[in-house]
C-alpha cells in the first residue's frame, strides 16, 4: 500500500475497532513499530474476523516462520488489511495512509504496530520505520496498488519493489477474495455478516535480479517481475476458491 518512497507517494487503509484495547497497550515506540503491539493486533483481528465472518485460509504454511517478509495484498475493501492481520500466522505491520489515523484510531493503530504514511510528502520517517521492520525480521504488509480499487494487481506502484530490494525480503503474495462481492444488510459498508472471505497465501519469491542494483531502472524491472507473480497468484487463487 505504499507507493513510491522515492517520490513520497503512499496509500492504503485499514479499519478496526479500538474501544477497550487502546488503553491496554503500552505507548508505541516513536521509531521502530512494536512487535508486541502487532501481536496484540493479530489477536484482536482473530477475534473480530472469525467472529464476524467466516474466513477460509489457504496456503498459510507457505509464509516463512522467521525472518523478514513482505505481504503483497490485493485491496478491494476496507476489511482486507484487518482480515490478513487476523488470519496470518505472524504479526503484521501494515503501511497505512495517515487519513485512517483519526480520533481514537490514531493511538490504537500506532500501539498495535501499524505504520502511518503521509501521501502528500516524502515521508522518510515511514520509509525508515518500514525498513526497520524488515531489518528486525518482521512482516511488512503492503497494498502494492496504492489504494483501494479492483484488487486485481493491475497497476502496481514502485514502493513494493523498493522495500523488497532494499530490505532484502521475500514477497509473499496474498489474495483476499469475497470481501467486496456483496454488501451486508445491516451494515452496507461491510460484507454480509458470517459470509465467507477467502485469503490465499502464495509461495514467497525474490523480487531482485541478483545483482544488488537499486537504480530506478532496476526497481522498475523488479516491479514488472512482481506484477507478473502477483497476477499469476491471483488467477490461481480464484481457481482454487471458485471465485
Amino acid at each position: 500500500m505504499c507507493r513510491d518512497p522515492r517520490r513520497g507517494e503512499a496509500g492504503g487503509e485499514v479499519s478496526t475497532q479500538p474501544a477497550r484495547w487502546s488503553q491496554r497497550l503500552a505507548p508505541a515506540a516513536s521509531s521502530t513499530p512494536s512487535e508486541r503491539g502487532a501481536e496484540v493486533g493479530r489477536r484482536i483481528g482473530v477475534g473480530l474476523m472469525y467472529g464476524l465472518w467466516k474466513p477460509r485460509v489457504l496456503g498459510s504454511w507457505r509464509v516463512p516462520a522467521a525472518g523478514p517478509v513482505i505481504f503483497a495484498v490485493n485491496h478491494s475493501h476496507n476489511i482486507d488489511g484487518p482480515m490478513v492481520m487476523g488470519v496470518a500466522p505472524r504479526p503484521t505491520h501494515f503501511l497505512i495512509k495517515k487519513e485512517a489515523f483519526i480520533g481514537p484510531l490514531d493511538p490504537f493503530l500506532l500501539r498495535i504496530g501499524q505504520l502511518k504514511v503521509d501521501r502528500e510528502s516524502t515521508d522518510r520517517g515511514a520509509v525508515t520505520q518500514a525498513l526497520d521492520v524488515l531489518k528486525n525480521g518482521g512482516v511488512l504488509g503492503i497494498f502494492p496498488e496504492g489504494s483501494r480499487g479492483e484488487g486485481d494487481f493491475a497497476a502496481l506502484r514502485a514502493g513494493l519493489a523498493y522495500f523488497a530490494v532494499r530490505g532484502n525480503a521475500p514477497i509473499v503474495p496474498v489474495a483476499v477474495l469475497g470481501s467486496s462481492e456483496r454488501r451486508g444488510r445491516l451494515v452496507k459498508g461491510l460484507p454480509p455478516l458470517r459470509s465467507r472471505v477467502d485469503v490465499v497465501f502464495g509461495d514467497p519469491f525474490d523480487a531482485s535480479d541478483g545483482t544488488g542494483r537499486r537504480t530506478r531502472k532496476a526497481l522498475d524491472e523488479a516491479t514488472e517481475r512482481i506484477q507478473k507473480q502477483l497476477t499469476a497468484h491471483l488467477e490461481n487463487a480464484k481457481r482454487l476458491t471458485g471465485r
